[in-house]
């Protein structure tokens, strides 16, 4: 694959920040942990990542513009370019000595999410896509270009999900969407890492995934990486507008015959 300056300044950012979390997720039981609210951990890991790729994207973009889950937004010289990051989404999990959670890095230009990049540092993939040119998995055992599900009967799908959790989202309204799709489709999954969820609705491992009261850093990256493997993306509401997801926070995701009956279910 043919990869562009910013997709390779992303990867390598993503891949540095990834050598430190697999230090300290063999060290976890040593992490010093800050609490940042009800259930909301932040971990040295968190911080050290994110400063990690906030140095290698600025060395290469001094003049792009940041939101990240740590420090906030950033405004840059460059009014048109930022970078959207999580350095660790799955905080929990990686707390847990569960060795499944994420970097995330979205470049966003003009408010349209243009680059992203999704790495798993336990097993080493990397899916990434940039607007107009596909969607790929690079990984140890060879790079793959990625096309969501082609299932269309919901009865046959996986379908992902984020829930509510110790005061965090609205626990009757999920339970009354999670009820619904239970009844209507092949299983459930909560792996606890939003946008690894949504990177394998891109490789075709889930046949869909929705959650509620996300944030953009969670979301900005999987919302191309789906889009260019050839799935849909919208809010609860069914707008397609980057924008209105960002802001709401609510997604839905699955391919085109799938879309509208998932959205069905959960609204």
């Amino acid at each position: 694959m043919l990869m562009s300056p910013n997709l390779n300044v992303m990867i390598k950012a993503a891949k540095k920040a990834s050598r430190n979390l697999l230090h300290d997720f063999g060290e976890v039981e040593h992490l010093q942990v800050s609490l940042k609210g009800t259930a909301d951990f932040v971990s040295t890991a968190d911080l050290k990542a994110e400063r990690t790729i906030r140095y290698e994207l600025e060395k290469a973009r001094p003049d792009f513009g940041f939101l990240m889950e740590e420090s906030g937004e950033t405004k840059g010289a460059d009014t048109e370019n930022r970078w959207i990051v999580d350095p660790l989404d799955g905080t929990t999990n990686f707390l847990h000595g569960v060795p499944h959670f994420s970097i995330s890095i979205a470049l966003e230009n003009k408010g349209q999410i243009i680059a992203g990049v999704i790495h798993n540092p336990t097993n080493d993939e990397t899916f990434c896509a940039e607007k107009g040119k596909g969607t790929f998995l690079i990984s140890p055992h060879g790079d793959k270009r990625l096309r969501v599900s082609a299932r269309h009967n919901l009865n046959e799908s996986l379908i992902g999900t984020g829930m509510p959790f110790c005061g965090h989202g609205n626990p009757e309204r999920y339970l009354k969407q999670l009820d619904a799709v239970i009844d209507k489709t092949a299983g459930v999954r909560r792996n606890g890492a939003a946008s690894l969820d949504l990177a394998y609705v891109a490789a075709g491992r889930f046949d869909g995934f929705w959650e509620m009261d996300l944030k953009p850093w969670d979301i900005a990256a999987g919302i191309i990486i789906i889009r260019e493997a050839g799935g849909f993306v919208c809010d609860i509401k069914g707008s397609e507008e980057t924008s209105d997801i960002l802001t709401s926070g609510n997604i839905v995701c699955a391919n085109i015959k799938l879309l509208e009956r998932l959205k069905k279910l959960i609204k």
